[in-house]
């Protein structure tokens, strides 16, 4: 039996919420009063029907992601001759189709897990995630892989996305002069629309793998997905357990009154502090090295859903809040200043593990210093624990909101009840904030001058435009 069908492991294994510096009980009028959130009650409720009833009518696909098990036979397939072959996976993709996987490889592989030796990491490949164009990071991450023994995932679900077909085509030609263009086609995995779009097209052409992203999920809603599942098998992430732990947690909120809903209870803390409470910065921050990848996903999620000028009525609202990733306890000596003492704008989220795998002694090498021998006889373990509690204690202290989100420890089925319940609150939060959760209008006027400037056929007039604009003063440069 795996351990994510042991009932007794599962609960064990449960994500939990405590928001107490949140309320005004702690923090006086800077905080929430009971009252604040049940007011939303309502709101919730009527979103949890229409929730349901979106759901039911297919327009949901990223809820459906954790059922899909046919997708993951499909991916392990595709999986199968790469585990043979290489080495090294890297994968093309920006935004919604680099983040999830870069964040699945941090949180859930070994820090050294692309520095091993392929038969310590039990035959399964290196991961890396060229999500830029910048020409020298992408020249020299290729520069550092033995291409014969290198695959590459080239994931947009529009198949449209520049910056992704520019590392392609770039990379198709070296790689089809360092092995032949028979094996070069061997190496590569279009993820794409399953139907329509260039990277469909040119895989059919081109007769490569290929894998879909369902047309009823977005992009930033794809990590369960084969988005972030192959990335995943390849790097010998167990992703049965992951898709575990999300169904675990959709169970949880479908079951679960809008009081005692993670999901609910969050959305409405982030959407009640950045208007009510006029903070519009949530900082998302992990105590733990390995989650630094799930608060980016997480920042790009929050900020393309809820970043919006108008509302789903066309009124123009200009609504969101600015996500921030900030990392314990790294930033306690970086960014902390700024929350403690600077402008009273920003709630803060801790995301806190339980337990770590490994515990660190310390020793009590010199016990005639002071400040070392206070440290003997703990463990690295309970310092970083001991760092979170006293930073969230002493924020509340200074009037400043914040709230933990505990993990009993990293693991698949953690993880992917995180992924899936960050979803679902990102998906409340804009019903709260009255804007469309899916869409990303903002994006789409620099895609189209990027085209006019890069020459393509019917973006003419973007060219012209970016021509036409006042041009710059030389009076406002400095040289």
């Amino acid at each position: 039996m795996k351990r994510y069908e042991d009932p007794k492991w599962v609960q064990s294994m449960k994500l939990s919420l405590d928001h107490n510096y949140a309320m005004a009980e702690f923090l006086g009028e800077s905080g929430l009063k009971e009252t604040d959130l049940q007011g939303l009650a309502p709101r919730l409720r009527a979103f949890h029907q229409s929730l349901a009833s979106q759901r039911e009518g297919g327009q949901l696909g990223f809820m459906e992601l954790p059922y899909q098990t046919q997708v993951v036979k499909e991916v392990r397939q595709v999986a199968k001759p790469l585990l043979e072959w290489c080495w090294d996976l890297v994968v093309l993709g920006i935004g919604g189709s680099a983040l999830g996987a870069r964040a699945l490889h941090q949180a859930l592989c070994h820090p050294q897990h692309n520095k091993f030796p392929i038969a310590r990491r039990q035959l399964k490949l290196g991961l890396w995630v060229a999500d830029n164009v910048d020409p020298d990071y992408l020249y020299g991450l290729l520069d550092g892989l033995d291409m014969r023994r290198t695959a590459f995932n080239v994931i947009s679900k529009s198949g449209n996305t520049a910056e992704t077909l520019a590392q392609f085509l770039w990379m198709y030609k070296l790689l089809k002069a360092r092995v032949g263009e028979a094996t070069a086609r061997e190496r590569l995995v279009i993820t794409t629309d399953p139907e329509k779009g260039p990277l469909r097209s040119l895989a059919a052409r081109e007769r490569l793998a290929s894998l879909a992203v369902p047309p009823n999920v977005g992009g930033r809603f794809s990590v369960l997905s084969a988005v972030g599942l192959l990335p995943a098998v390849l790097a010998g992430i167990e992703v049965e357990e992951l898709l575990a732990g999300a169904r675990f947690m959709d169970q949880r909120l479908k079951d679960a009154d809008v009081d005692h809903n993670p999901a609910y209870r969050l959305a409405a803390l982030f959407y009640l502090f950045a208007t009510a409470k006029a903070r519009p910065t949530l900082v998302f921050m992990p105590y733990a090295s390995s989650l630094a990848g799930m608060a980016d996903w997480f920042c790009q999620l929050w900020a393309e859903s809820l970043g919006k000028c108008h509302d789903l009525q066309g009124n123009a609202v200009n609504a969101g809040s600015t996500p921030v990733r900030a990392l314990g306890t790294t930033d306690q000596h970086s960014q902390l200043q700024l929350y403690m003492e600077g402008p009273p704008d920003k709630l803060i989220t801790f995301l806190a593990v339980d337990k770590f795998k490994h515990q660190l002694e310390i020793p009590d090498l010199y016990p005639d210093q002071e400040a070392l021998s206070y440290l003997g006889g703990h463990s690295v373990n309970e310092l970083l624990q001991g760092e979170r509690q006293a930073t969230a204690f002493n924020l509340m202290k200074a009037g400043r909101p914040n709230l933990t989100l505990h993990l009993p420890e990293i693991n698949p089925f953690t993880i992917g009840q995180l992924i899936y319940l960050l979803e679902v609150v990102t998906v409340a939060a804009a019903s709260l904030f009255g804007v469309n959760a899916f869409d990303q209008p903002g994006v789409e006027g620099g895609k189209q001058t990027t085209y006019g400037l890069m020459g393509r056929r019917g973006f003419e007039n973007y060219q012209r435009e970016f021509a036409d604009a006042p041009p710059a003063l030389e009076k406002y440069r400095i040289a």
